[in-house]
């Protein structure tokens, strides 16, 4: 995916200026060209961003975390200001580890401000060095998200414009085709 907006990077900055590192925090289960789109919002603001994958074991993810990274990674091949890495644990001790002081979280909707504002107010009590930036992704993707991507492709709906070309076969390897199940015949009575 080309980026719409004017890249940053070593050429960009002035001189003596140190580089400046977002991470932006998922489960990518998987990654959706919503977060590719806030990810290329990222990129015209800092110098890198790291996609950093929740491990979490308690919540059940239709691809393995290996699987996400390698995902991600063939999604931004050739890419070197986009990192993937995973992370348990708090995520602004991850942000510190990783050499972050920004954390970015995208908005599709109003109903993601609030849970977003608790997190955003939380992470900044346990380390206010770590400054947390909303990005809102284009108009088209205000409703995209991972469950909604799995949920269509299983029922034969078409993800082509809602995914890279990488999670679609990955979709396909785990689920088979997308070919929804054909729906049972039913005889109406007649009535007597």
């Amino acid at each position: 995916m080309k980026a719409p907006f004017p890249q940053r990077g070593p050429r960009a900055r002035r001189a003596g200026a140190h580089s400046s590192l977002a991470v932006y925090p998922g489960s990518f289960d998987p990654i959706t060209n919503g977060h590719l789109d806030i990810i290329a919002r990222g990129l015209s603001v800092f110098d890198e961003v790291i996609i950093a994958i929740l491990v979490n074991p308690e919540k059940r993810a239709l691809f393995t975390v290996e699987e996400r990274v390698e995902i991600i990674r063939r999604a931004y091949a050739g890419n070197p200001r986009v990192r993937v890495d995973t992370f348990s644990g708090l995520l602004v001790d991850y942000a510190v580890k990783a050499g972050a002081s920004v954390i970015v979280r995208g908005l599709r909707a109003i109903s993601d401000f609030e849970f977003e504002f608790q997190m955003a107010l939380m992470n900044r009590r346990l380390n206010p060095r770590i400054e947390t930036v909303f990005m809102m992704p284009a108009e088209g993707y205000s409703y995209l998200s991972s469950r909604l991507v799995k949920e269509v492709f299983q029922l034969g709906g078409s993800v082509k414009d809602l995914v890279p070309p990488v999670v679609e076969r990955g979709l396909r390897e785990k689920y088979g085709s997308a070919q929804p199940a054909a729906a049972p015949l039913t005889r109406r009575r007649r009535a007597r």
